[in-house]
């Protein structure tokens, strides 16, 4: 019997913040279409994502996945660095 697992959200943002003991706060940006006049929107949401190994800096590009809440705050976890600050 195979046991299936639902697919889980993956977003794509910017390290604002990695002060905290293996959490860092990914800010994930989207721009969603005024539905009346067209204008694309920008919209700014906060993760906290665990980072165990203290590994990423702020300013780096990273991909975080959802997970089991590991705090109040922290659902998110990073599976990758796609690029480095400068």
């Amino acid at each position: 019997m195979e046991i299936k697992r639902n697919l889980r959200k993956e977003r794509v943002g910017v390290i604002t913040s990695s002060k905290m003991d293996k959490t860092v706060v990914v800010s994930v940006e989207r721009k969603v279409k005024h539905p009346k006049y067209g204008k694309f929107v920008k919209f700014t949401k906060k993760f906290h994502a665990h980072d165990e190994e203290n590994y990423c800096n702020a300013g780096d590009t990273v991909r975080i996945m959802e997970i089991r809440p590991l705090s109040k705050t922290k659902k998110w976890r990073v599976v990758e660095i796609i690029e480095r600050a400068k």
